[in-house]
């Protein structure tokens, strides 16, 4: 009978927990498992329940010590599908990876647990798994508008045009004002006369208030009025709804700035070098976004002895972990600052470990994250052997690429893309830099020209493959038939052969650009 009763009484804490939960009020949950746990003992549900509760509150490291706890108790597959979600927010792929063995898609019969899954995996980059998981959870919740919109996305970075398109207009059918998948219907391209969308995003732009919802709208009416070359049409949405957006991130700027003149300011001794973990398996592929970095990967992983990774953020990751800095962002200049009295064996051999598992048999892997340029000095000295390119390309059009590009918009290392003479000075400060760095170290980092590439790619692909340390391989020259999925915005151009049409693309915005080509002036000239 006392047995019985206890159990009723866990079960009111749970419920209570549970209902606080959905209300949002993580105070009162976190409150009724404490209570729960320091009452009657350990109980995994209640430890599942808090860590969940961290999840909400972005405290993730704790929120992992709760669910590994809630685990330890009861190893069910629920947990380790929410583990799967911190260790992909973490950044932590191999434990990501090892947490999702421990929840197969037949183990899960709830659809949110199946969609965090997905959500997880895709986040890592592993889209053609994360499919798996998003079609058993439409298979139980057919009418989720965002469980529709996450298996498109993860469709389309797996090259599923067709089927990416209609699970998008599916999400939006279900929701009609799903500003996500507006914007990402239209990325898709395949605007035509008769396949268009401008009419519809034209009446939910105009009573759309949400600055954030404005954007995303704005992004997708532009990528239409492209299509039909107009581009007066394109700027100005893009230009007002980027403005709106601007105030949010007044103060990242300066800090940026701070950034780049204290690492130009950096001379790390050669001999440093020698502190570093000897290993030769990293490539980095760095750049400015809308560089051309994603076609250099495409490129370099064509090579059998080349596995993909993706954007990694594992170096930066690995950095922060180390410096034990208290700031809650990854790239700031404390952290920078102390990482120079870092074990750079120790760094090198911290990031080797967290993407080991990405090699499958291969002797290299790329990591292309592009903003990977800010830590080519420590990059140099933990990874003496390893190989960077930097991607150059025309100034003009890579600052109206990034203008023109939706990026993520919770990211501060974006913050210059909402205006046209912000992005011009950043790319300033990032040409600077990148020259800075290859002046440091010619050996290990190829400024690689995008134009060069396209215009003569029978000269500077196997040029390329030989800096990288590779033996040459004809499927470096044949991008398209690389299968691999794409996590970048590049993803439909890279699955074109090589071609030229994106050069000098900036001059469809010029007359909108008189003040952004004074200030690149002095770069164009060179």
């Amino acid at each position: 009978m006392l047995e019985q009763q206890t159990m009723q009484n866990k079960q009111q804490f749970i419920q209570q927990a549970l209902s606080a939960i959905n209300q949002r009020d993580y105070v009162a949950a976190h409150s009724a498992c404490v209570t729960l746990i320091k009452h009657y003992g350990d109980d995994a549900e209640a430890y599942f329940l808090l860590g969940i509760v961290h999840i909400e509150i972005l405290q993730i490291q704790k929120a992992v010590r709760l669910l590994n706890k809630s685990a330890e108790l009861t190893p069910d597959p629920q947990t380790y599908a929410y583990l799967t979600k911190c260790y992909a927010l973490l950044g932590n792929m191999p434990a990501a990876v090892d947490a999702v063995s421990r929840c197969p898609v037949s183990s899960l019969d709830k659809p949110l647990a199946l969609d965090t899954v997905g959500v997880s995996l895709s986040r890592v980059g592993l889209h053609e798994e994360a499919l798996k998981y998003f079609k058993a959870a439409l298979a139980k919740a057919p009418d989720n508008a965002s469980f529709h919109y996450n298996f498109a996305v993860s469709a389309k970075f797996a090259g599923l045009f067709d089927t990416a398109r209609q699970a998008f207009e599916q999400a939006i059918e279900l929701k009609p004002d799903y500003y996500q998948a507006h914007y990402a219907l239209s990325d898709l391209g395949g605007i035509s006369d008769t396949n268009n969308h401008i009419e519809r995003l034209s009446v939910l732009h105009a009573k759309t208030t949400d600055i954030d919802g404005k954007l995303h709208l704005s992004h997708a009416l532009a990528k239409e009025y492209e299509a039909f070359k107009e581009y007066d049409k394109a700027f100005n949405v893009l230009s007002e709804a980027k403005q709106a957006k601007r105030h949010q991130f007044t103060a990242v700027e300066q800090h940026y700035d701070a950034i780049f003149n204290w690492l130009q300011a950096q001379q790390p001794a050669v001999s440093s070098a020698n502190q570093g973990d000897p290993s030769s398996q990293p490539i980095f592929v760095l750049g400015m976004p809308r560089s051309g970095t994603t076609l250099v990967e495409r490129i370099i992983t064509s090579h059998s002895q080349v596995a993909s990774g993706g954007e990694l953020q594992d170096f930066g990751l690995a950095v922060k972990e180390l410096a034990k800095t208290p700031s809650n962002q990854v790239l700031d200049l404390p952290t920078l600052q102390a990482a120079e009295q870092l074990s750079f064996a120790e760094l090198g051999s911290r990031y080797l470990e967290r993407t080991s598992f990405l090699l499958n048999n291969k002797k290299y892997l790329v990591d292309k994250l592009p903003f990977n340029f800010f830590y080519v000095g420590l990059i140099r000295r933990a990874l003496p052997n390893a190989k960077i390119v930097c991607l150059l390309r025309d100034p003009m059009d890579t600052c109206i690429g990034n203008f023109r590009q939706l990026f993520s918009l919770s990211s501060p290392y974006f913050a210059y893309a909402y205006d046209l003479e912000s992005t011009g000075r950043f790319y300033k400060n990032f040409y600077s830099l990148v020259h800075h760095w290859q002046n440091l170290f010619p050996h290990n980092v190829r400024l690689q020209s995008y134009e060069e590439l396209v215009t003569r790619p029978a000269e500077e692909i196997p040029a390329l493959i030989d800096f990288c340390g590779l033996s040459w391989e004809a499927a470096c020259l044949q991008v398209e038939k690389n299968k691999a999925p794409v996590s970048t915005a590049s993803k439909v151009q890279v699955r074109e052969a090589i071609n030229t049409r994106s050069i000098g693309r900036w001059w469809q915005y010029a007359a909108h650009t008189a003040k952004l080509e004074a200030l690149l002036a002095d770069l164009k000239a060179n």
